[in-house]
């Protein structure tokens, strides 16, 4: 089906305007469909919305790490275009700075010979170590992203694929993280670094398959990069590539039911209205979806189900308006200036708001003086949170002031003194504009039991033409993957709309 043919004869909604519902959308109208998007916020962009302030300031709401930019120019790609037409890309170069005390930095170069050496002063070998490890990794990558990230997940036989099969143990599904990195390295600051990846945005490492040192090969050799603008600027270019595809855009309209009838999706009511499709794509939280939008003898999972999923982090955040420079910041720095297996275990094993917390700051106007007026930093901090936790403003306050304390003592300026934004974020509030499950922030963790097919599933079982886009099924949390599951709901209901036709 193109767009030259009769596609547009079909009706289709997309539920959700963040990454996955945004490709998605691309993806269908391309094929020659009618594209409605529905979003229940006033901005598109889902998590990656941005907050615009009175005084200047331009914050990117949520991610902040532009990593894995082939997936992004695959997509732009595939519409006959760039990455760079879009927006400007600059990398990061030192890529980001870690914290381990007020004297003990490391900046991360983004020249591996100039790599190689920062790993060889702390450790003697471990340059040559480096080089084997992303090796590895760099295989598992390339294995990833030609053979299983872009699959539905729907069967084990999907990952029938002679080559791969050749090359399983190679894959390291089976070995743990944590140990898969020991094996390379022993000082703490190296494996702090290697491992913060997957802490931050999946499990503990302990309980992340070794599969997915593609992170490190992606972070340290790819790059780290900066969009101009912000991720506000990749989500408005994906928006006007569907729009130029034809795709409808409907803010600030929450959808309410998904309507059923013999095992078929309807059409969708919202603020009172029905309208009738030919096929839905949830790109909403998972969760939300099943158990709001439609009733329960068409519901893929029950309550029990989704209670037993281990969750990637929730999240605290700050955005702060700071009048002045802060010379000490990066714009990118990660704070691993305390117990780090302390943090992961009051994240993932007995989940509580942590004691000592672990924090990251991205400071953007570092890189781009759009995002704050002229002498002022534009700054967002970050604190991994275990999901589903209670928070409120006095909580937030406390940590608030743990945090800013460390933060003035590190960069030695008075930053609360010198404020003319603060705003706060948390887990009530990814609740309430994102209806997102247990409030979290990334999605599933990438734990072995909670890899490909063992997702929750991108199809419906039982409404054959609803699929699911999205950080809860595959192939994951993160920006790159939910850009890649919007185009594998895509091929599937453009699929199932083919048959009928």
């Amino acid at each position: 089906m193109t767009a030259e043919t009769d596609g547009r004869d079909f009706k289709t909604a997309v539920i959700g305007a963040g990454f996955a519902g945004l490709s998605a959308a691309a993806y269908l109208s391309a094929a020659g469909l009618s594209v409605d998007v529905f979003e229940k916020n006033e901005q598109t962009g889902g998590r990656a919305r941005q907050l615009l302030t009175d005084n200047g300031y331009r914050f990117d709401m949520g991610p902040s790490w532009y990593w894995m930019p082939d997936v992004f120019q695959k997509f732009f790609h595939d519409f006959g275009s760039s990455a760079e037409q879009w927006y400007e890309l600059t990398r990061l170069d030192p890529a980001f700075r870690v914290v381990f005390g007020p004297d003990e930095v490391l900046d991360i170069p983004a020249g591996y010979s100039a790599l190689r050496e920062l790993f060889d002063s702390l450790e003697k070998g471990s340059a040559d170590q480096l080089d084997q490890f992303l090796a590895e990794a760099e295989y598992k990558y390339r294995v990833g992203m030609d053979k299983l990230v872009y699959k539905p997940g729907l069967s084990l036989w999907e990952f029938a694929d002679k080559d791969l099969l050749k090359g399983v143990f190679r894959l390291q599904v089976f070995t743990s993280f944590s140990k898969h990195v020991r094996k390379y390295f022993w000082h703490p600051k190296l494996i702090a670094l290697m491992e913060f990846p997957v802490l931050f945005l999946g499990a503990a490492p302990e309980d992340t398959p070794a599969l997915y040192s593609l992170m490190n090969y992606a972070g340290l050799k790819l790059g780290t990069w900066y969009p101009k603008g912000g991720f506000g600027t990749v989500t408005e270019a994906m928006k006007r590539i569907a729009a130029d595809q034809g795709t409808r855009f409907f803010t600030g309209e929450a959808v309410d039911e998904i309507t059923i009838e013999h095992r078929l999706a309807t059409g969708i009511i919202s603020g009172n209205k029905k309208r009738d499709y030919d096929g839905v794509i949830a790109a909403a939280d998972y969760h939300h979806v099943e158990s709001r939008l439609i009733r329960q003898s068409s519901r893929n999972y029950d309550e029990a189900y989704w209670e037993k999923r281990v969750m990637a982090p929730s999240a605290l955040v700050f955005y702060l308006g700071v009048t002045r420079k802060v010379e000490r910041l990066l714009h990118h720095t990660l704070f691993f200036d305390r117990d780090l297996q302390q943090h992961a275990h009051e994240i993932y094993k007995h989940p509580e708001w942590p004691s000592n917390p672990l924090f990251y700051v991205c400071c953007p106007s570092k890189t781009d003086d759009d995002v704050a007026p002229e002498g002022h930093e534009n700054i967002f901090i970050l604190v991994p949170l275990a999901p589903g936790l209670k928070d409120d403003e006095e909580v937030r306050e406390r940590y608030y002031h743990t945090i800013l304390e460390r933060l003035e003592n590190f960069t030695g300026v008075p930053i609360r003194s010198a404020l003319d934004y603060k705003k706060s974020f948390c887990i009530s509030d990814f609740t309430a504009d994102y209806n997102a499950y247990k409030g979290n922030a990334y999605g599933l963790a990438n734990t072995l039991n909670q890899t490909a097919h063992l997702k929750p599933s991108i199809r419906n079982k039982a409404v054959h033409n609803l699929f699911y886009a999205g950080q809860l099924t595959v192939p994951g949390p993160g920006v790159p993957p939910a850009i890649i599951s919007g185009k594998i709901a895509a091929a599937q209901l453009i699929n199932y709309l083919k048959e009928r036709k």
